[in-house]
């Protein structure tokens, strides 16, 4: 790793840098929009088949993260929920875990960003504990709001209330710009090795091994380069910054997701920048939640326009958990201290055994979705 002494002065080494940090963010975007589509391709209709007849509100859960993980976008998984809704084939209150679940599905690309960093123990301590602050906010959240809402409807009220009043404004939708620069390339992609005679199956996986292979590449230019880039003064004004006031941070983080319209992708840049210790943890924090807040934002504009109440209902529920989980956890130091602890520790842990980050995916986000679904069926 290039040393602070070695930051270029401002000039055509600098300039040259910052285009191939950009080219790398491209090609690393590009890479998560193959793997998740990838697994799009094996799993979507899988995904969508397991969302009807689910009423038991932990079954709900389950199947909200592990149709998250399948397709790997909490996007296309509440899109999927608010069509079900809007059809009347789930009900709201079925539908308020289903988007639980999906927050917390999520996360496990960040997770598999990590990974990148395996073979760099103390690189990989911080990246991981990034990856996984972000998961144990969400269980946090899911733990407490949960009982909450079934017990006193405290989100799908609001919810509803704020549905009668806003059911009248006019719809809007934003099309980002990079989105759709990143889904032009993946196609491109998809079509080429489509018309190498590749398709089902065979076509998903090579998919999924391009966009791992591109991942990892990316991510060990992308953590050099940042390195050199912003070491020194600036990395300690951005540190600094931060620290002050954590409300810019979740300011940073809610814009960013507007403007890519995905918050695994923000969440998934901080793992370099935090791996490579420009940031740190208390410091990233505060923009993964504003990325949980500004992921809701896109869904919001667009469920205006649409004629289904319930399809906006459950929209807001999704905002007022991301809002409510922020409110409440943040401000109070001792309390998010808690994910913090809880991150650091496994990565500690992972970082001596990299065979707990295996235990720890399918763990969380296959095996606890599947058993919490078996015990369910089990007592209906």
């Amino acid at each position: 790793m290039d040393s602070p002494s070695a930051t270029p002065r401002f000039g055509p080494e600098v300039f040259l840098r910052v285009l191939l940090v950009m080219a790398l963010l491209v090609g690393f975007l590009v890479a998560i929009q193959c793997m998740g589509g990838s697994i799009k391709l094996m799993g979507k209709e899988t995904s969508e088949s397991l969302f009807r007849g689910v009423s038991n509100p932990f079954a709900g859960l389950a199947v909200g993260i592990l149709a998250t993980v399948l397709v790997q976008s909490s996007s296309t998984t509440t899109s999927m929920i608010v069509a079900l809704v809007g059809s009347g084939e789930i009900s709201v209150e079925s539908a308020v875990p289903m988007i639980m679940g999906a927050n917390i599905g999520t996360t496990i690309t960040n997770t598999l960003v990590s990974v990148g960093h395996v073979r760099q123990s103390a690189a990989f301590r911080r990246a991981f504990a990034a990856a996984t602050v972000h998961d144990f906010f969400n269980l946090i959240c899911v733990a407490v709001f949960l009982p909450l809402e079934l017990l006193t409807g405290f989100l799908s009220k609001p919810a509803l209330y704020l549905t009668e009043v806003l059911a009248g404004a006019p719809g809007a939708e934003y099309k980002s710009p990079i989105k759709g620069a990143v889904k032009s390339a993946y196609k491109s992609i998809l079509h080429g090795l489509e018309n190498l005679g590749l398709e089902g199956t065979p076509l998903a996986l090579c998919m999924l091994t391009l966009g791992i292979g591109m991942t990892f590449f990316c991510l060990i230019f992308i953590t050099k380069n940042m390195r050199t880039l912003i070491v020194g003064p600036l990395e300690q004004a951005m540190n600094n910054s931060l620290r002050r006031s954590g409300m810019i941070g979740i300011v940073v983080g809610a814009a960013v997701t507007v403007a890519v319209q995905s918050s695994s992708i923000t969440t998934s840049l901080l793992v370099p920048l935090c791996a490579a210790g420009i940031l740190s943890l208390e410091n990233a924090f505060p923009i993964m939640l504003g990325a949980n807040i500004g992921t809701t934002v896109t869904a919001l504009l667009a469920s205006t326009a649409v004629d289904s109440s319930a399809g906006l209902t459950i929209a807001l529920v999704h905002a007022l958990f991301n809002v409510a989980g922020t409110v409440c956890i943040y401000p109070f130091r001792a309390v998010r201290r808690v994910p913090l602890a809880l991150a650091r520790n496994l990565a500690i842990a992972a970082s001596r055994n990299p065979v707990y980050v295996l235990f720890y995916v399918l763990g969380a986000f296959v095996g606890v979705p599947l058993v919490g679904i078996w015990i369910t069926n089990l007592f209906q």
